[in-house]
């Protein structure tokens, strides 16, 4: 099979002198999907702005059908037949998906765009690949993988050849990750070349022909994805074989720390969540699973105080909570991992060790008359990055100059160094590679069999089965069903209920109190 494109020493030196890329190298073969897999800040990233012109290399060459060319621009790449579906849509909300698959390029009658001639191109094309759209629907009312399909028809109606996915299945459900698949093989069988970059190893071995490992921003090798295991793609990714199935420890039930009864929400007068309750009890992990979308974010945000105004009641400890403030809620034992980690979770212009402090300046331990004790606080940090394996220069080094999985670990230090009575963690994994999220999972787990209450909102699927002792589902803001153990049910039986196609009695929800 002949090579479509080739990236040959590509080298990416940034002014700070940080190298993200060293001589990088690999070929991609007209018609294949071939998977990229590596740790967050491995340089995949960096490589495929490269390729996409958004960053400019320091050295190498990039060859499209055996040519030398430069990509000096997103808008170059387009014209040379390379597309790119990001993992945050680029798409208008409030425009039509006709409207934003036209965007730049609209066709004219007269001094008018002809919306009947966009429409009649868009089901043409929808039609030729077997994808479902309402050219008319606001993108806003799509869901994410209706989204995606549009996404990805734009860069084809564009005229792309090679399609570059950037985790393309992180929050769709196993039913919108069957049909993609079965897209992406239509597409690679009408001879597109597709680009699949992917923390789920799983799928990567699925769906993808070869597979290029990148470690520490070099290439570890390219391999065919069924002579290589899961096991030895994440070896290869963190330099040690992780074991990837592991058992939660059997523990009683504890009491109560946080109880949800009949919790209503309205915003804009528009129902947002229904009659929720729930109990997440001591040396339990009670796990969220649905569709993004459906309620989750509104839910995170009343348990920590970040709005107000609901009906029912939020009781921790046996204390309503309605009057709190996070600090309040911090101090009676709460800790939170939020779903955006540079907007929400750390300071970016801060360094590590004012970040991994930053819940404890009011205990008395680190006070010293009016003076905080800097020194406890130094070793403190330094013990921390230790202990949670936070790569980096040093403690005074900058958040933002550390990778996304690195960000995170410090997240997760703060929040559960701690050892809260109740840890809430929302999308404690999105965006970090294998090695991280087994970290990550690992200190939940641990907190878990000290006695804390965990509370899991997660679209990965996979996170929340592993990890959680019991499960509820939401769909539509309401819990459609309930789950006492998480491993009595399967994936894909649990894709259908977040899709809304089916739903439990009432007596058997109720049972999640």
């Amino acid at each position: 099979m002949e090579n479509i494109l080739e990236l040959k020493d590509i080298v990416k030196i940034y002014g700070n002198g940080i190298v993200a890329n060293k001589n990088i190298s690999f070929q991609l073969r007209k018609g294949e999907i071939h998977g990229i897999v590596g740790e967050n800040g491995a340089g995949k990233s960096t490589l495929m702005k490269i390729l996409f012109g958004m960053e400019q290399p320091t050295s190498g060459e990039i060859f499209l059908n055996g040519q030398s060319m430069k990509i000096e621009s997103s808008s170059q790449a387009i014209d040379k037949g390379i597309g790119m579906v990001h993992q945050h849509f680029m798409l208008v909300p409030s425009f039509t998906v006709a409207q934003n698959m036209i965007l730049g390029m609209e066709p004219h009658k007269g001094l008018r765009i002809d919306y009947d001639k966009a429409r009649q191109m868009i089901k043409a094309l929808a039609e030729k690949y077997n994808f479902q759209l309402d050219v008319d629907a606001k993108v806003e009312n799509l869901s994410v993988g209706i989204r995606q399909k549009v996404e990805i028809l734009k860069a084809l109606l564009r005229g792309a050849k090679i399609l570059i996915l950037d985790e393309p299945t992180a929050v769709l459900t196993p039913q919108e990750t069957e049909e993609l698949f079965v897209q992406l093989d239509k597409l690679r069988q009408s001879g597109h070349t597709i680009i699949f970059i992917s923390h789920k190893l799983k799928e990567v071995k699925s769906i993808c022909d070869r597979v290029t490992v990148i470690k520490k921003g070099q290439t570890q090798g390219t391999y065919d994805t069924d002579q290589i295991s899961e096991s030895e793609l994440s070896g290869l990714m963190v330099g040690k074989n992780l074991e990837l199935n592991y058992q939660r420890q059997e523990l009683p039930q504890g009491e109560a720390v946080l109880r949800v009864e009949k919790l209503e929400y309205r915003q804009k007068n528009k129902e947002i969540l229904k009659n929720i309750s729930f109990t997440v009890k001591k040396g339990r992990i009670l796990g969220v699973a649905g569709v993004e979308g459906n309620g989750q974010k509104e839910l995170i945000e009343l348990l920590t105080a970040a709005k107000k105004h609901y009906g029912g009641s939020i009781l921790m400890k046996g204390k309503e909570v309605g009057t709190c403030d996070i600090a309040m809620l911090r101090q009676m034992g709460m800790s939170y991992i939020p779903e955006d980690r540079m907007l929400q979770g750390v300071a970016a212009e801060a360094s590590i060790q004012d970040n991994l402090i930053a819940n404890r300046y009011t205990q008395k331990i680190y006070q010293q008359g009016l003076f905080l004790r800097n020194k406890v606080f130094a070793d403190l940090a330094k013990e921390l990055v230790g202990s949670y394996d936070v790569v980096c220069r040093d403690k005074n080094q900058r958040m933002d100059n550390l990778s996304g999985g690195n960000i995170q670990k410090v997240v997760v230090a703060r929040e559960c160094s701690v050892k809260p009575e109740l840890l809430i963690a929302e999308q404690p994994t999105r965006g970090v590679d294998v090695g991280a999220a087994y970290f990550i999972h690992q200190e939940m787990l641990k907190l878990r069999d000290q006695n804390s209450a965990i509370l899991l909102i997660s679209a990965d699927l996979n996170e929340v089965m592993q990890l959680s002792d019991s499960l509820i589902v939401l769909f539509n803001g309401e819990i459609v069903a309930y789950f006492e153990q998480a491993d009595a049910v399967s994936e894909k039986e649990l894709g259908l209920y977040m899709l809304g196609l089916k739903r439990q009695t009432e007596a058997e929800i109720v049972e999640a109190v």
